[in-house]
């Protein structure tokens, strides 16, 4: 088996990304990403790859001056249960400890998996009242979810919102 590589996410990199989200779209685990928006983050996310091809990948966003986002956390599914995913969570967290940021969160059906990497449930109140009133000026649905406001929530039934301190 040849080794595994955990590496920053090029452009080349984001047509496997979409074809690693597309059957999870399909069963409706994630909402689907435009690949324009895919091209817009590549900065974001890295890359886990084996003999040149991608088995997993997972995104960074930050959201705030001490907190950012584990997004689009995927592997391929017959890759599962290899450890590619906690690999993929730690390069994320590495690069959030080197951005200054103090917690990460996630919203996830795998709360299982989280919690084995040191997340927990979240209720509603995470950040400030000042804080809560800038991050209400996002555009991004991440943060709206981060936020459980009422006009994303057709979009996390089901899902639960999990939080890390760093």
């Amino acid at each position: 088996m040849s080794e595994i590589v955990i590496r920053p996410a090029r452009t080349s990199d984001v047509r496997a990304i979409d074809r690693l989200l597309e059957p999870l779209v399909a069963r409706r685990i994630l909402l689907g990403k435009e690949l324009v928006g895919l091209y817009e983050a590549v900065q974001e996310f890295v890359i886990a790859e084996a003999d040149g091809e991608v088995l997993g990948c997972g995104a960074l966003h930050v959201m705030w001056q001490d907190i950012g986002e584990v997004r689009t956390l995927l592997v391929r599914e017959d890759r599962l249960h290899e450890g590619i995913g906690g690999r993929i969570v730690e390069v994320l967290e590495a690069r959030a400890i080197e951005l200054g940021l103090k917690r990460l969160f996630c919203l996830t059906f795998e709360t299982s998996f989280f919690t084995r990497h040191g997340f927990a449930p979240i209720g509603e109140h995470v950040v400030a009242p000042d804080v809560y009133a800038q991050l209400l000026r996002s555009p991004d649905a991440g943060v709206a979810e981060f936020l459980d406001l009422a006009h994303v929530k057709p979009n996390t039934l089901g899902n639960t919102r999990m939080l890390k301190r760093l």
